[in-house]
């Protein structure tokens, strides 16, 4: 059967060549005789594999010297209790909501301590990202909290807020290696593997060192950044495929020229669909600001419910697939994260002027 194009939030979209590859090395690793399902996690052959992963993701993102990387489960979800749980010695936090995934993120937070709110841009269903006043900042906060790029909506933080001394805690999960950052800008990183990076399963953190402290006397073991650290992720048995996979993403990423290269596709592609929305009559982004604008998950509208289901239904019967929007915000969403190859979004730009002439 002929491959889809898929322009899921997540899980999403895997490189071909990197599921080729997993598929080639399915039954037998290398000369291990096993696939890489079966191996023992304290095994040489798979100690291999994930030292490669971390020493690939600290060349692709020029990470420093002393910043740890963890390799984690529980999605990036248990990190809203973790991060408080590690972190939160003055039990007070700064925070700006920008979305669903930000609210979660404040909700676990104030479970633990004061979360203060500096912006928001709930007033307008989360379209935009709100200025933030200076003023309003603690500088005497634990760390101050961003979710970076905001699946749902189609926002993004483009400049950091400088925050001072106080350490930036950010959720890259629906952006993580879609285009260089300045990792010494942040404290923490963290990032589900199951939009940019790897399959479902797989939770990375990229974390100061100066911030691996003792935790809360109630935090659960599995919590505590101190114990995966010290045991280089394996203090038990890691997600060790969804580990490997990732890694096949990072020489994907490498040799297709690191990340410089796939900012250049990635801004390509998405200013192909924000310029068909931004002249289309019928289709509207619903994010106007261009610099508010997300270039991983792109929503867009007709304005009319039956015929956004009407496009969806036609799209997915031409291999377009998985287009619907989000309930909190209707209408369509494509997203075009690193795996997405050119090719489908340009199909997806032809199919919605088509779709434009057919209905108007």
């Amino acid at each position: 059967m002929k491959r889809v194009y898929n322009f899921s939030a997540g899980p999403s979209v895997l490189p071909e060549a990197v599921l080729e590859k997993a598929q080639s090395e399915m039954l037998c690793y290398g000369d291990s005789g096993m696939s890489v399902m079966e191996m023992s996690h304290r095994s040489k052959a798979y100690e291999s594999i994930i030292k490669e992963a971390e020493a690939l993701l600290r060349e692709i993102m020029n990470i420093p010297d002393n910043y740890k990387v963890l390799f984690l489960q529980g999605g990036a979800s248990s990190q809203f209790s973790m991060i408080p749980l590690n972190l939160m010695k003055k039990k007070k936090i700064d925070l700006v909501l920008t979305g669903m995934w930000a609210k979660k993120a404040c909700d676990e937070a104030s479970r633990y301590g004061e979360v203060n709110v500096v912006a928001s841009s709930k007033d307008k269903t989360y379209n935009y990202i709100p200025e933030i006043d200076s003023s309003k900042l603690n500088p005497d906060a634990d760390y101050f909290y961003i979710c970076q790029n905001n699946t749902i909506y189609g926002t993004r933080i483009k400049n950091l807020p400088d925050t001072g001394n106080v350490p930036l805690v950010a959720d890259l999960s629906s952006c993580i290696l879609s285009e260089p950052i300045d990792v010494s800008k942040y404290g923490i990183i963290f990032a589900g593997a199951q939009k940019n990076m790897g399959p479902a399963g797989l939770t990375v953190v990229i974390i100061r060192e100066d911030l691996i402290t003792e935790a809360m006397d109630i935090t659960p073991v599995m919590f505590k950044y101190q114990l995966h650290a010290d045991n280089g992720s394996m203090y038990n048995t890691p997600p060790t495929y969804a580990i490997y996979v990732c890694k096949l993403v990072l020489e994907w990423i490498k040799n297709l020229g690191g990340l410089e290269k796939m900012a250049e596709i990635n801004y390509k592609k998405a200013e192909m669909v924000y310029n068909f929305l931004d002249n289309s009559e019928m289709f509207s982004a619903t994010v106007s600001n261009a610099d508010d604008r997300s270039i991983m998950n792109i929503p867009f509208v007709t304005g009319n419910e039956e015929l956004d289901a009407k496009f969806v239904k036609e799209a997915t019967a031409a291999g377009l697939v998985n287009l619907k929007g989000h309930r909190s915000v209707g209408g369509m969403r494509a997203s075009i994260y690193n795996a997405m190859p050119i090719e489908g979004v340009e199909k997806l730009v032809e199919f919605m002027a088509e779709f434009e002439k057919n209905n108007k």
